[in-house]
């Protein structure tokens, strides 16, 4: 059996004097990084305690008793079963979303047949996007179905000019391929609109965000997002560009008059790491007097190397992309992943696998349907009776197959499909 390293080998680098050597979850809208082998401590980032647990620069990451974030726990999950009539997804059942911000509030528009409508979005990518953008869209696009509901994507293209160096023209470019990859999930194009800031800078959806740059100042900015004053005032400024869609009143053409009141609320699905923006956005809705969206909080895909952090486009080698051949996939896995067993065979057989760290495991629980297949794996892994070459490749069967459905819709998205998502419509709603 051939594994990049045993984990004990892998805890003992992590380790002086029997001790780890940090312990930080540093977890910010622009850095992930943990120094333990299982990865972010998620339960952590939510409880109650708060030592080394670092949000942004000097925030400590005590959302649950400081912030109002929660975990999201099987009653929650039992009572979306019941509001909604259908089985929780993969993702939420097995916990990859974790924690929220007032989820309960969404489900009680759905009782009682109130409007709200979804937002997500990303910043632009150069090249392919990677499986772990695709977590939050794959979500997203399930929430879409099951609520029926509208679905506002947006794209930061202005977020990756004042953060790289790049021409505005690169950034919108970029942004417009990272459309085709996100509509070849699969979303409803009479129920979705996607845009870029740069080309949807509208009256309505300025006005919201000249209200937030209103109504926050300068040393909370600083606190929340650790801007410095060598940072260009640009930084400083966009934040407020990432709330405003969750004010209904942003998109007159979708919600109309009604919309205007924004007293439509909106769910986020997305990433823990984006939590400052719309801390930031719920503080600001009651000087507004709009309703503060509600959020859905996602673990991250681990990087193919471990789970000290999550996949980068910079690292290829940490990614899958979703234009990599089924070959290439199947050579990453094999290659990066790291693997939760020991160095031979016959110590695996004797001591088992440990699926906590297993890179392959992971993605089997992000990405395999059946329940009982895997928990089958982790019962067979963690007694030795299966090897890590097993796993990865059992891993690969399904990632290829992922990449596999992506690439054919995406055969089918030309410029032509997006603009029709982008183009400024109705949808099939009576607000």
């Amino acid at each position: 059996m051939t594994a990049p390293e045993n984990v004990a080998a892998k805890l003992e680098e992590l380790q002086v004097n029997g001790e780890e050597e940090d312990d930080d979850d540093k977890v910010t809208p622009w850095e992930v990084t943990t120094t333990k082998a299982s990865g972010i401590d998620y339960d952590k980032l939510i409880g109650n305690e708060e030592k080394n647990c670092v949000i942004s620069t000097n925030f400590f990451f005590k959302i649950s008793v400081r912030f109002g974030c929660r975990k999201l726990d099987e009653d929650i999950i039992a009572r979306f079963e019941r509001v909604t009539g259908h089985k929780a997804c993969v993702m939420l059942r097995r916990g990859m979303f974790f924690a929220h911000r007032d989820f309960t509030s969404i489900l009680d528009c759905k009782e009682k047949g109130e409007p709200f409508f979804l937002y997500t979005g990303r910043g632009a990518s150069s090249g392919s996007l990677h499986l772990g953008h695709l977590v939050p869209f794959i979500f997203t696009k399930w929430l879409q179905e099951v609520f029926d509901v509208p679905l506002i994507v947006q794209m930061t293209d202005d977020e990756k000019f004042l953060w790289k160096d790049m021409t505005v023209d690169a950034a919108k470019k970029m942004s417009r391929e990272n459309m085709k990859d996100i509509i070849s999930v699969g979303f409803d194009l009479t129920k979705t609109f996607i845009f870029n800031n740069f080309d949807y800078m509208c009256p309505p959806f300025y006005e919201n965000i000249v209200k937030i740059w209103k109504a926050v100042n300068g040393n909370q900015t600083r606190s929340i997002f650790g801007f410095t004053p060598e940072d260009c005032m640009g930084k400083a400024a966009f934040p407020a560009v990432e709330a405003a869609p969750c004010f209904a009143s942003s998109f007159p053409h979708i919600f109309g008059e009604k919309g205007k009141k924004n007293d439509i609320p909106c769910l986020i699905p997305c990433a823990i790491d984006q939590d400052p923006y719309f801390r930031m956005c719920r503080d600001v809705a009651p000087k507004l007097k709009a309703s503060k969206p509600s959020l859905i909080f996602s673990t991250f895909l681990p990087a193919l190397q471990g789970a000290q952090t999550k996949m980068s486009s910079s690292e290829p080698n940490t990614c899958i992309f979703l234009d990599d051949t089924p070959k290439q996939i199947k050579n990453k896995i094999n290659k990066y992943a790291f693997s939760g067993g020991q160095k031979t065979i016959e110590e695996h057989r004797a001591k088992g696998g440990n699926c906590d760290v297993d890179i392959s495991f992971q993605f089997l629980r992000f990405f395999l349907e059946d329940d009982v297949e895997l928990e089958k794996i982790r019962e067979q892994y963690t007694k030795g009776e299966l090897l890590s070459g097993e796993l990865k490749a059992r891993a690969t069967v399904e990632v290829q197959k992922i990449i596999a459905e992506m690439a054919e819709r995406r055969k089918n998205v030309t410029d032509e499909t997006v603009d029709e998502f982008t183009k400024i419509r109705s949808f099939p709603y009576q607000y």
